[in-house]
């Protein structure tokens, strides 16, 4: 069955690629079509495919033969002759067997993954014009001319146009389209092609065939045209090949592209939901190879043709014999069968590739051109853009140069990305005013933070930093940092990767914020191939594994700088959480608290262990961490006035977390047992140290909230 959709499309895109040479290559341009089918499947099962995927010439492709033909038959102004035609096709077949070995080289380098990202503009482009194209070129057969007439002169030759003709190509085109609502057991191509072959001789055996379009006819190429298939010993191949080298290169590495391109998008959209499909390297090897042995047989470019694979599949092909199949019949129909096929009619076979046409706009424009017209579209400036990329494209490859075009269009899409990619990765810029560590701090550190947190710049990066978006960031950071800046920390855990010139340009930029006095900090974890590539410009105490470390670093530069750090340890009286009381009460409370310290490094109490006190700090510091993906967390730092173990005497569960002294240490600890004597001898103090206790879990919820929201934005 899958034959059966991929016959005509054979013919058609065959017959299109060869229009231009007009009506006595008609009928040539659908066998090659053909060939060009059998000898991929072939080629392609025994380089090892063994998927169910048909392969037959694509559309975008043969728009870029039909578009290379026409040039190269217009290279020379002069009428050309029979044997300039011989030279044009020798020329022609050079090219596209070259361009399939190209695409074989482009497989053994492995470049199939690189050719997989190419622009998607520039592909748009082709694909989309080589619709309109195709569409157009069909108007001349729907139309019923005798002879070939280019689309661009059919206005002009309206008086020969027949339209009982354009009534049946109007009939297939109709039934086409809704061939759904006719069956779904019968591919729609067949559907559209049956109607109007069955109207078209209808119309013929009541006598009205003078009303209608010729058919596709018979083989009747010239001499020259078949010198060329059979041998060129008439020719002086190496003189015309010579002359034509550059022209020759050039289009066959255009076609190489854009064949590459085709076959690897086809493969992803031919696959089955949860199927492995083939490497993309392998799958060039095998294309290019049969592509080139095509053009040995006097064939065209191939490709995966997406309709016969998903037929082949629907219709229970589940091997790669399948394919072979398929191949076999397509044979028989460019051998046995085509004198029959040649009376299909040319208006009912125009008529359903209108409708492959229309089918082969991208559906990416679309998308794109519903987005743009659509009011309060993001981001509608890069739309425009890529669609402006795609229209030029698609111009340029009609009036100019189609193999010009190819060159011109990736070079344009690869400078936009760039571009694109040189503006600003920053994905959040704010100061330390408002934004603070998870370090305790006293109010005198909390009050000189509030009038110089500001001075603290965080700038948070995305993205890749290279030569474009380093340049720009550095841009950004001067402006930023003119006045009232003594830190600047960039946070790069999001950075996916940094060039060598995108780290040159870091290095300079810390070098121009040392001369204003401003300490640059980076954010990053150290197992990373970005700590490793800026190991040797910024040293280990300015790489920081979190933003909450990298401000706690600022903020005590800003607290020493004010010599607002505590050089006592701070007294009882003092701590924060017992404000409320009086100093009768704290003397009271002083009698249930026992004095302990830590040495730098100690470990306090660990996740997991059993709680048994409370602790209030009066000298030092510790933090408290909690395990995650092999290492830790820090949920934040206390300092003299705080307090911390809490949970465990008011729940009697387990310690949640791990806290270790960074200093020496120094403070008070409310055991488990003392407190419950506490509360059974004086219960106004345990119930004004409760009070406290909820005051003091209140803000730590509150401020935990103000760290979601601020990690979530």
């Amino acid at each position: 069955m899958s034959s059966t959709v991929a016959i005509p499309l054979a013919m058609a895109f065959g017959m299109f690629a060869f229009v231009s040479l007009g009506d006595e290559y008609f009928a040539y341009g659908a066998m090659a079509g053909l060939i060009s089918a059998v000898v991929a499947g072939v080629i392609s099962v025994l380089l090892g495919d063994r998927s169910t995927r048909v392969y037959a010439p694509r559309i975008t492709t043969t728009f870029f033969l039909g578009l290379l033909l026409y040039t190269l038959l217009h290279r020379d102004p002069a009428h050309l002759g029979a044997t300039d035609i011989s030279a044009l096709l020798l020329v022609f077949f050079a090219i596209v067997l070259l361009g399939g070995l190209l695409q074989a080289l482009f497989g053994l380098l492995r470049l199939g993954t690189l050719i997989k990202f190419a622009p998607q503009p520039v592909m748009a482009g082709f694909q989309n014009m080589a619709a309109v194209l195709l569409f157009l070129v069909q108007l001349g057969n729907v139309l019923g001319f005798d002879r070939n007439i280019g689309f661009t002169r059919v206005l002009g030759a309206m008086g020969e146009a027949k339209p009982l003709c354009t009534v049946v190509a109007v009939v297939t085109f109709l039934a086409m389209w809704h061939a759904r609502r006719i069956t779904t057991k019968v591919p729609p191509l067949l559907v559209g092609l049956g109607c109007g072959i069955v109207l078209y001789y209808a119309l013929v055996a009541i006598g009205l065939g003078d009303l209608l379009g010729p058919v596709i006819g018979e083989l009747t190429a010239s001499a020259a045209m078949r010198t060329v298939l059979v041998d060129f010993s008439g020719l002086a191949m190496a003189q015309s090949l010579e002359h034509s080298v550059t022209v020759i290169l050039s289009g066959a590495l255009a076609l190489a592209i854009i064949a590459s391109i085709d076959a690897l998008l086809c493969a992803k959209l031919a696959s089955q939901p949860g199927e492995l499909r083939a490497g993309d390297d392998r799958l060039l090897i095998r294309l290019g190879i049969a592509n080139a042995v095509s053009a040995g047989f006097g064939g065209i470019t191939n490709g995966i043709n997406i309709g016969p694979s998903l037929v082949n599949r629907a219709f229970g092909g589940k091997s790669f014999v399948s394919v072979l199949v398929n191949a076999g019949v397509v044979l028989l129909a460019a051998t046995v069968l085509f004198p029959l096929l040649a009376y299909i009619p040319r208006a009912v076979l125009s008529a359903t590739i209108m409708v492959i046409a229309i089918q082969h706009i991208e559906p990416w424009t679309k998308q794109l051109a519903v987005r743009l017209i659509t009011p309060g579209t993001p981001q509608r400036g890069a739309i425009a853009l890529d669609l402006g990329v795609s229209l030029f494209v698609s111009v340029l490859s009609i009036t100019i140069n189609i193999v010009l075009a190819v060159f011109i269009g990736i070079a344009l899409a690869v400078l936009l990305f760039v571009v694109r990619m040189s503006r600003s990765n920053i994905r959040r810029l704010y100061r330390c005013d408002t934004v603070r560590s998870r370090r305790y701090r006293d109010p005198a550190e909390l009050e000189v933070l509030r009038q110089a947190g500001s001075s603290v710049l965080v700038i948070e990066l995305q993205g890749a930093l290279f030569f474009g978006s380093a340049e720009r960031l550095s841009q950004i950071v001067d402006c930023e940092t003119e006045a009232d800046t003594t830190a600047l920390l960039l946070e790069m855990r999001r950075v996916t990767e940094v060039d060598s010139t995108g780290a040159r340009i870091l290095g300079e930029l810390d070098a121009a914020l040392k001369i204003r006095g401003v300490k640059l900090a980076l954010i990053l974890s150290s197992r990373t191939e970005t700590a490793a590539r800026l190991a040797d410009v910024f040293q280990g105490d300015r790489l920081f594994p979190d933003i909450d470390r990298a401000i706690e670093w600022a903020e005590d530069e800003l607290v020493v700088s004010a010599r607002a750090a505590p050089s006592e340890a701070l007294p009882l009286d003092r701590v924060p959480l017992l404000d409320d009381f009086d100093a009768q009460q704290v003397e009271r409370l002083r009698g249930w608290l026992e004095p302990v310290s830590w040495s730098a490094g100690d470990v306090i109490f660990r996740s997991g262990d059993p709680g048994s006190a409370l602790y209030l700090v009066t000298r030092g510091r510790a933090s408290i961490h909690i395990r995650h993906d092999g290492g830790d967390i820090r949920l934040i730092t206390f300092a003299a006035g705080a307090v911390f173990g809490e949970l465990a005497l008011l729940d009697r569960g387990p310690r949640s977390a791990t806290v270790t002294a960074d200093e020496d240490m120094q403070g008070f600890g409310l055991s488990e047992a003392a407190f419950a004597v506490l509360c059974r001898e004086q219960p106004d103090i345990a119930i004004k140290l409760l009070q406290a206790l909820g005051r003091e879990l209140s803000v730590r919820i509150r401020y935990a909230n103000l760290t979601i929201q601020q990690l979530e934005t």
